[in-house]
């Protein structure tokens, strides 16, 4: 009789657990029921906590962690002072490390080497470079450098027809190795339909690429009259759109060309170019500058090179500086006698 009470008392107590789901009986936050479940499903809401964890992606504006090396000073390294020039930066690419700088976010205007940051976006918009530009007048009649027009005033050969179909490659050539102002001006227009229009794509962009101190008015880099002051970027903006044009091999190896010729789609016209970049055949490592001048930016250059090793590239820039191609032969030199990556 006793034992028949116990085992009746027994499945009593077992159904109303198992109609309840133990939620009278709690341990430690959870059901009695739940102590017997398994380990994955008993701490299911930890366990859910636990993976979003595992699969955060780890976002970091130092780029260091990235590459794996970062820039170090060596003991003793020299100091670097480069007098001449208004401002001046030096970067590391792959850390994004600033290695040495001078006024570096001061806004100043940087001429021509605008059009390295018009032929990036070139790049990014373009996908056929074959693709073919009609030349208009206010391309041809632009001032400073043009094709055929190697100084402003100075035009010893063949210059663009209104009306003339060229490539998009061809007028690359001629923006990044001549410094044509009107080889910017057809590329931008093409783009942006207007100068104007083109301007605002590169504000735009330079706002994405989070360029802090940077507006620009024409895809030449041609300042506008009377509006001078509103065309403006800084020597570390400009090491920062260099790195980023680094992502496109052929703007380099157009920067390499020491001449050439570039023709009409039709064949009727053809223009002799040349490479304004002194350095060329100088520095085994170089691997591409970019040169700039109006009477009001001054004498201004970017450039790129490598280490002996070529793992490790730096980005040098000068705003304003009279001695600019031996000073950047000085960054170099520095960056690489200086500074070690671990």
């Amino acid at each position: 009789m006793h034992k028949a009470i116990v085992f009746l008392t027994s499945v009593i107590i077992i159904l109303f657990l198992t109609i309840s789901d133990g939620e009278h009986f709690l341990a430690r936050g959870e059901s009695f029921l739940g102590l017997f479940r398994m380990e994955d499903t008993r701490f299911s809401d930890t366990s859910f906590e636990s993976r979003q964890i595992a699969d955060t992606v780890y976002v970091t504006e130092d780029r260091s962690f990235a590459c794996g090396f970062v820039p170090e000073l060596k003991t003793y390294a020299p100091n670097l002072s480069i007098v001449s020039a208004h401002a001046s930066v030096i970067l590391d690419v792959d850390s994004g490390n600033v290695l040495y700088e001078k006024n570096a976010n001061e806004e100043r205007q940087i001429a021509s080497l605008t059009k390295l940051f018009t032929a990036t976006i070139v790049m990014e918009r373009v996908k056929n470079l074959d693709e073919l530009v009609t030349i208009d007048e206010e391309a041809v009649y632009a001032e400073g450098t043009r094709i055929g027009c190697p100084r402003s005033g100075f035009c010893n050969s063949v210059r663009l027809k209104v009306g003339e179909k060229i490539s998009v490659k061809n007028l690359l050539k001629a923006a990044l190795m001549n410094s044509a102002n009107d080889s910017a001006i057809a590329l931008g227009k093409h783009i942006g339909k207007t100068q104007a229009g083109f301007a605002n794509i590169m504000n735009a962009r330079a706002k994405e690429l989070g360029l802090e101190h940077s507006h620009f008015c024409t895809p030449s880099g041609l300042e506008l009259d009377g509006r001078e002051a509103e065309c403006y970027s800084s020597a570390l903006d400009m090491a920062k759109i260099t790195v980023h044009a680094l992502s496109f091999p052929e703007i380099w190896e157009i920067m390499r060309i020491e001449k050439d010729f570039i023709a009409s789609s039709d064949g009727v016209y053809e223009h002799e170019i040349f490479n304004t970049n002194k350095l060329l055949g100088q520095l085994p490592n170089l691997v591409g500058t970019k040169t700039g001048f109006t009477p009001l930016a001054g004498y201004s250059l970017l450039a790129v090179a490598t280490d002996e090793s070529r793992s490790h590239r730096v980005v040098a820039v000068l705003l304003d500086d009279p001695n600019r191609w031996q000073s950047i032969r000085s960054m170099f030199d520095w960056s690489f006698q200086s500074v070690s990556w671990r």
